[in-house]
């Protein structure tokens, strides 16, 4: 099995302040046997699980250039995402919350973009997975027509599904509604042949507000009553903007509830909202520490970066230092399996290992 090996020279880790550090050096080498030295190494992820390479509108930064964001920041691993809802091509916005009233609607677009710039440009040293993003699961009889379409242009190609919308509140003012529970029972062709392919699916899906934490559990609840074998990621752990004051010990009861009851799922805690909000706060970091720990092999990571145009290196150099600072307090097991990628190999079954943690005999 190839193992990957993660040399890291003449840097400084990111400090928890968000000071500014010379990159990490990190490359792809088939060793037999190495280990990870915590105490020298960087804490950030090796594996960016949450990155959108094209934007809701205008130009995206182009894609030979974003490829050098993560080799520069040591990212050896991305799980490629478009953007599935798109402003309209007219549009002058870049970022649906500057165009409240406009449309953002379900598109194969930036599907078809992805996949050409990986396709045409194989980038060495950067392994990527390409991720279907169009689903429109208020249409859920179009979805499989549409991976045809993919299937025809891009064969064997596309192994993720995601980032999907079944809630996101953000977008209620631009034409988004939250998928009615009963909608959810329409989806079982397409996620057929997503058990059958072993293709995960990633969905937004918000928990709730801060004036009704839990208004939209009932959802995700029902996704995995009625597809309790795909494997489904849940991203954020169902947080967002709108929903920043939730008590600490509900929001993991409810995640370690379903957890357990549903072997399949993952939860992932990409996006900074979830350091701003939440991890920032000693109180409750140690509480999000004890459950990532307790959690270790259900958990994926990733920055949320989105690659618009006006995004620079170090846009994106902060984000993966922020989203990455919770997993310099988690123990060795969760940070092999998150941030050094274990959780991520096994769930797309790729030829990969994590290294090991170095010991003190090491």
């Amino acid at each position: 099995m190839r193992i990957v090996y993660l040399a890291a020279l003449g840097f400084l880790f990111v400090a928890l302040s968000g000071c500014a550090a010379s990159a990490p050096v990190r490359t792809l080498e088939m060793l037999g046997n190495t280990c990870y030295d915590r105490s020298t190494e960087p804490q950030t992820v090796i594996v960016d699980a949450h990155v959108h390479l094209r934007p809701f509108g205008g130009p995206a930064v182009p894609f030979d250039e974003v490829i050098e964001y993560f080799r520069r920041a040591g990212v050896l691993f991305v799980n490629v995402f478009g953007i599935g809802q798109m402003l309209p091509v007219h549009s002058s916005c870049t970022y649906y919350l500057d165009c409240p009233g406009t449309p953002v609607l379900p598109t194969l677009k930036n599907d078809f973009i992805n996949a050409a710039n990986v396709m045409g440009e194989r980038p060495e040293g950067i392994h990527l997975t390409l991720s279907m993003a169009f689903p429109d699961l208020m249409r859920p009889e179009t979805i499989l027509p549409n991976m045809e379409i993919l299937d025809r242009e891009f064969p064997g190609v596309f192994r993720f599904m995601g980032e999907v919308n079944m809630v996101k509140q953000a977008q209620f003012d631009n034409a988004h509604e939250a998928v009615p529970k009963e909608k959810i029972a329409e989806w079982a062709g397409f996620m057929k042949v997503l058990r059958e392919r072993d293709i995960p699916i990633a969905i937004h899906s918000d928990l709730g507000n801060d004036a009704d934490p839990t208004e939209y559990l009932h959802l995700m609840e029902e996704v995995l009553r009625l597809y309790p074998d795909n494997d489904i990621v849940w991203m954020h752990m169902g947080f967002s903007k709108e929903l920043t004051l939730m008590d600490a010990s509900e929001h993991i009861e409810i995640m370690e509830r379903l957890l357990d009851a549903y072997p399949k799922l993952m939860v992932d805690v990409a996006w900074r909202i979830l350091w701003d909000n939440y991890f920032a706060d000693p109180l409750r970091r140690v509480q999000y520490v004890d459950f990532i720990d307790r959690y270790a092999d259900r958990i994926l990571a990733g920055s949320d970066f989105l690659a618009s145009a006006d995004k620079t290196y170090e846009i994106y150099q902060e984000e993966l230092a922020v989203t990455s600072r919770i997993f310099s307090e988690v123990g060795d097991e969760a940070f092999r399996n998150i941030a050094l990628g274990q959780n991520y190999f096994r769930l797309l079954n790729l030829d990969y290992e994590a290294p090991t943690i170095c010991s003190a005999e090491d």
